[in-house]
């Protein structure tokens, strides 16, 4: 048993600290709302984010980060992206033996164009920090939190570090984690799925049907890889959990926030409307921005990310969107995989 410090109290952080719990870890779940701590100490639910879930004694909330992470050496980073540099800063004002951080965020941040281990990395003193871990892969918090079968990866620069990890969450019954020395691909397969999956719910909302999806989810694929193999991922890690897993998962569930927000733009509500009635964060949305500014710095056809990017910021009606991908000009369909292989 060990003890382990999440850092997060939302659906994913409180699903992961369910899974840690059910593995024997003495779990100390840190929340932003003290009105989240008290019930999950006095009920042991956490009705808003996982409604119905009875959580585990040995999840134990607190609302003072240094109380939170307290007798740690791992701790799981489940803030929305816009939330871990400070989230960090806080944590470096805390006197403690370095750490190896888990992040289970799923996103780009703009304008700095980092993934979130490279913020991480970039905040924290390396006294204070061990190693740095990604868990990422197709997993619905609400399924999780009911036991029901997921798998998903972990990768670090030190594939030892990972290894613990995995030991960490693996559960023979219901969590199977994998290792990946991909860390690049692991997280910007994990970020740009949010964005092909507000595509998709756009097209859901639109009410073009299973052929359009498909495609979709196809093209995706295919803009996420070359984007990946640009910044120096494995392409074969597109492939995997992380690339194609996550990708049918978000795009073809209602439990997908980012499914849910592109649903309602195509049913016609506009995106302060959408993000206003989502009540939680949109991972997607910050994403594309920053997509959008990665296809540009590392010169990557990315057309269907720059057709919600318009979507988005731009005021273009999805419809028009959809109109202007079709009218593209004629290309090869292997031209991707010709490309790139090129670069890898």
């Amino acid at each position: 048993m060990k003890r382990i410090g999440v850092l997060g109290a939302g659906s994913w952080g409180t699903a992961l600290a369910f899974v840690l719990a059910d593995n024997g870890h003495e779990v100390k779940l840190w929340a932003h709302r003290s009105e989240t701590v008290d019930e999950i100490n006095e009920t042991h639910r956490n009705e808003r984010y996982l409604p119905g879930i009875e959580l585990p004694t040995s999840i134990v909330g607190y609302s003072s980060l240094q109380e939170a992470v307290e007798d740690v050496s791992t701790i799981i980073l489940a803030v929305p992206t816009k939330a871990i540099r400070e989230v960090l800063r806080k944590l470096i004002e805390i006197e403690h033996p370095p750490y190896t951080i888990v992040h289970v965020s799923k996103g780009i941040e703009p304008d700095s164009l980092l993934r979130i281990s490279e913020i991480v990395e970039e905040e924290m003193p390396p006294r204070l920090l061990k190693d740095v871990v990604v868990l990422s892969g197709p997993s619905h918090a609400e399924e999780v939190s009911k036991r029901q079968p997921t798998t998903v990866t972990v990768s670090s620069k030190n594939m030892q570090a990972a290894e613990e990890v995995q030991e960490l969450f693996n559960n023979q019954h219901y969590f199977r984690v994998y290792t990946n020395p991909d860390v690049i691909g692991v997280e910007i397969g994990g970020a740009l799925k949010n964005i092909i999956a507000l595509a998709a719910g756009i097209t859901d909302g639109l009410e073009y049907g299973d052929n359009a999806k498909a495609a979709l989810i196809t093209r995706g694929l295919a803009e996420i890889a070359r984007l990946g193999a640009a910044m120096g991922a494995n392409p074969l890690t597109f492939s995997g959990l992380t690339g194609i897993g996550d990708l049918i998962v978000t795009c073809t569930s209602v439990h997908s926030r980012n499914w849910r927000a592109g649903n309602l733009l195509g049913k016609g509500h506009n995106l302060d409307e959408v993000l206003a009635n989502m009540g939680m964060v949109v991972e997607g949305v910050r994403t594309t921005k920053a997509a959008y500014q990665l296809a540009e710095k590392y010169d990557v056809q990315m057309p269907l990310t720059k057709a919600l990017y318009n979507v988005l910021f731009s005021n273009v009606h999805p419809k028009q969107a959809v109109d202007a991908l079709m009218a593209r000009t004629k290309t090869h369909e292997m031209e991707d995989l010709a490309n790139i292989l090129g670069r890898s």
